[in-house]
C-alpha cells in the first residue's frame, strides 16, 4: 500500500529546545491514523514540525515519496497537505463566509464557491451562520469552521490537532464522524486526539507517544482491546 506520509528519525522542537526524539511514523493512502499519549509528550509539536511551524532538527519527511523536510507551510499546502490547529484556528473578527474565503484565497471563484458548498453540506449548522462573526460561534461550530476552511484548498492529506477538545459529546461524535467520512473522498487523515477511545474506534492504526518518542504502534482495535494500554492511555475509568 502506498504511503502518503513517511517520517524517519524526526528530531525537532522550538528553536534549540528539542522535544521530538526520533519519531518514525507513516500514513498510507486512505488511512485514518490517531496519535495519543500523555500531555506534553510531543504530539502537537510533531504535527507543527510536519507543517513547518516548529523546528526540524533532524530526520526526513516524505509526502508521496517527495522529501518535504523543512518546507514552508505555503509550499506544503500547495502539495495538498492541510492542517487544523487546536487553538486560534479561525479568524474571530471575520464572518463564517469570510473565513471560508480565506481558506481558498488562491482559488478561482468557481472552485471557491464549490468548496463553500461542500463545507455547508458537510456541516449544515454553519450555513445559517454564514454572515455571523466567527467570534459568535460555539466551540463545536468553530471546529467545524476550522475544518471546513482547511478543506477549501482540497487537500489529499489532512492533519488535525485535538479537534474535539472541550466539546460536548454531541459535537465530538459529529466532528469525528465527518472526519472519518473524508476518506470516502480520498483524503488520508492524521489526528492527535485526547479522546483516544472515540478516535481509535474510527481509526485504522494508532501511535502512542511518550517523552517525544513512539512507544507503541499497532492496529487501532488492538490498542483499544489491550487492557494494559487501555487503563493507562484511554481513560477507561472516566
Amino acid at each position: 500500500m502506498k504511503s502518503v506520509l513517511k517520517v524517519n528519525g524526526m528530531e525537532g522542537g522550538y528553536g534549540n529546545v528539542q522535544i521530538l526524539n526520533g519519531i518514525d511514523l507513516y500514513v498510507n493512502q486512505g488511512e485514518f491514523v490517531t496519535i495519543i499519549g500523555p500531555n506534553g509528550c510531543g504530539k502537537s509539536t510533531f504535527l507543527k514540525a510536519l507543517f513547518g511551524l516548529a523546528t526540524l532538527h533532524n530526520g526526513k519527511v516524505l509526502h508521496n515519496d517527495v522529501n518535504v523536510s523543512g518546507w514552508r507551510t505555503d509550499r506544503l499546502v500547495g502539495r495538498g497537505i492541510g492542517y487544523v490547529p487546536q487553538v486560534e484556528n479561525v479568524f474571530p473578527s471575520l464572518s463564517v463566509h469570510e473565513n471560508l474565503q480565506m481558506g481558498g484565497i488562491k482559488l478561482r471563484n468557481k472552485e471557491l464557491a464549490s468548496g463553500v458548498t461542500r463545507a455547508f453540506k458537510m456541516f449544515p449548522d454553519l450555513e445559517p451562520r454564514m454572515n455571523d462573526l466567527a467570534a459568535s460561534l460555539s466551540g463545536g461550530e468553530r471546529q467545524m469552521l476550522a475544518i471546513s476552511r482547511a478543506l477549501i484548498s482540497n487537500p489529499t492529506f489532512l492533519m488535525l490537532d485535538e479537534p474535539t477538545a472541550a466539546l460536548s459529546p454531541k459535537y465530538q461524535q459529529e466532528i469525528l464522524a465527518n472526519i472519518d467520512d473524508l476518506r470516502k473522498e480520498g483524503i488520508s487523515v492524521l489526528l492527535v486526539e485526547q479522546n483516544a477511545r472515540l478516535s481509535l474506534s474510527r481509526s485504522d492504526r494508532g501511535y502512542i507517544f511518550a517523552g517525544g518518542k513512539v512507544v507503541y504502534t499497532g492496529k487501532a482495535k488492538e490498542i483499544l482491546n489491550d487492557p494494559n494500554i487501555g487503563d493507562y492511555f484511554l481513560g477507561l475509568h472516566q
